[in-house]
């Protein structure tokens, strides 16, 4: 349902107005901020996701220039106003409300894409239907498995869903990886290397690489990844480790160097030193800069005003790190393979890509993990989890604890008796909850708590408090609770992804494919893509 009707009428920008700017590339976002849930079932392409709930964790970040032009849309769980004043607290002096919200969009004539990163899952079918990237089926990927053929497979996606589940024999490597690693495993060129991930866009993309790098060996994809594999009947693994070798020799890498920087420059990759970088950041240009390289390397070492994006997430995920359309993306790596390969892609895909591959090893010096940039929360009363244990087994006062992380966090370990809320739906919580005497607010390390206690401030005359330290304070205290979920109100805060886990149901696997089938003809109704496949 459209928020339009709340949106402030004198700020808004019209539909048509939006598609020029996205046409001309001129730098502009349209943050929807609806839950992700809500989101998946509709949104323009360029669309980025920016939940109200947890709009000051995550803008600074995504959005580091004050000065962007933010179109935003929302719901009536999550008004378009409400995200237009935060934002204009935070500092962001062009916002405005999207004309009509959703409606308007749809009735200008304006495309809806469902799921979340569409435009790389898009970009990926449209590289198949152009490339014709080879593929093989389940049952004949299995084939081969059953026929002994020396053949390596290769499952691209991170780690953690490689060890959920994944095709017998498959070794892990995630898709930056890929071209960088690939001889080692294949060092004779006549051994056939099959590419998997859960669905399709990254299978297509790795094959793609290691085909556009010039690898010798024959690489074909895992047609539909694991949701063909288990549609197709067949058995998957579930707990595999196989990682692909740490090091790679340096004649590996520098055949990989020069097919990776090969397609790079074909595709419009411009590449710099560290020394160049003062020209390329300007006060009226959005830059990111990713470090596409491991967590671990990232953490050893890094070039300083760098965020980590292992490069195949980058390339998969890519409305999620660099929302604002029309920025430069700049890349960095030590190796002169990863960083070209995935701006290969990020150029193809119309961003203005530059490059630090390799970065000399005294550029990389900065250490650790980058905070993300948060305003700070509002004053609140805090408990200490002790205390909160002592009120939660009194009589005197009824004490009713609200968990406002995501709901994957709440199902995996609560506060005993914490009911899971939305923070930007907290009045319907309400309704569920019932009475209480005061209200304690956690969230996973209590500082999303302090912003919603803040806004229960305003909706109840209860005595209202965050947890100190949130539910990680908790737990150095007392258990968590598994069991004994409470839901205020639905789960709205995640998508469901049809190639996700292990339990979904056969019916929506396929209406997935289908799907994403379908995306290449969506992209040539809405027009706005600037897609080049090089």
């Amino acid at each position: 349902m459209s928020d339009s009707a709340v949106q402030p009428k004198t700020t808004d920008i019209p539909t048509e107005q939006v598609r020029a700017l996205l046409l001309r590339r001129d730098e502009a976002i349209i943050a929807d901020v609806r839950e992700e849930a809500a989101y998946a079932q509709g949104h323009p392409l360029w669309a980025a996701n920016f939940p109200l709930s947890r709009l000051e964790l995550d803008v600074w970040r995504r959005i580091p220039r004050r000065d962007t032009l933010v179109v935003v849309y929302g719901d009536a769980n999550a008004p378009a106003a409400r995200a237009f004043d935060v934002l204009r607290r935070l500092g962001y002096r062009r916002v405005r409300g999207l004309l009509g919200g959703l409606d308007g969009w749809v009735a200008s004539g304006g495309e809806l894409f469902q799921d979340v990163n569409v435009p790389s899952k898009a970009f990926g079918e449209l590289v198949e239907s152009v490339k014709h990237t080879p593929s093989l089926t389940a049952q004949q990927v299995q084939a081969l498995i059953d026929s002994g053929e020396h053949a390596v497979i290769v499952d691209v996606r991170r780690f953690d869903e490689f060890h959920t589940m994944s095709i017998p024999t498959a070794t892990s490597v995630p898709g930056g990886e890929l071209a960088l690693r690939a001889r080692e495993l294949a060092p004779d060129p006549t051994t056939r290397i099959v590419v998997n991930c859960a669905g399709r866009t990254r299978s297509i993309i790795g094959t793609q690489s290691l085909i556009n790098a010039g690898l010798p060996n024959p690489v074909v994809a895992l047609r539909n990844g694991t949701i063909g594999w288990t549609l197709a009947g067949q058995r998957l693994d579930h707990g595999a480790t196989a990682a692909a070798p740490d090091t790679v020799t340096e004649s590996h890498r520098a055949l990989a160097r020069a097919g990776a920087h090969a397609i790079a420059q074909r595709a419009g990759v411009r590449f710099v030193r560290s020394a160049d970088l003062a020209g390329l950041h300007r006060p009226d240009r959005t830059t990111y800069v990713f470090d596409v390289r491991s967590a671990a390397e990232f953490a050893r070492g890094h070039l300083d005003g760098s965020r980590h994006a292992p490069g195949g997430q980058l390339v998969q995920e890519t409305d999620h790190y660099a929302p604002v359309r029309g920025a430069r993306i700049l890349l960095v790596d030590d190796d002169g393979v990863r960083a070209a390969m995935t701006g290969s892609w990020l150029a193809q895909m119309g961003w203005d890509t530059w490059a630090i591959s390799p970065a000399a090893p005294e550029d990389l010096t900065r250490q650790g993990e980058e905070p993300d940039p948060v305003p700070e929360p509002p004053r609140a009363d805090t408990v200490h989890a002790g205390t909160l244990s002592d009120w939660l087994g009194a009589d005197d006062l009824h004490t009713v604890v609200l968990d406002v992380a995501t709901s994957r966090d709440y199902a995996s370990g609560h506060v005993p008796g914490a009911w899971y809320a939305i923070r930007s739906q907290l009045r319907a919580a309400l309704d569920s909850t019932g009475r209480a005497d005061r209200f304690v607010v956690t969230s996973q390390t209590g500082v999303l708590a302090r912003f919603a206690a803040a806004d229960l401030r305003e909706l109840t005359d209860a005595a209202v408090f965050a947890l100190d330290g949130g539910t990680a304070a908790w737990r150095t205290v007392a258990p968590l609770e598994v069991d004994g979920a409470r839901y205020a109100v639905a789960p709205t805060d995640h998508y469901r992804r049809p190639y996700e886990g292990t339990d979904n149901a056969q019916s929506a696997m396929e209406a997935y494919l289908a799907w994403e089938f379908g995306l290449v003809e969506q992209l040539e109704r809405d027009g706005t893509h600037h897609f080049r496949v090089a």
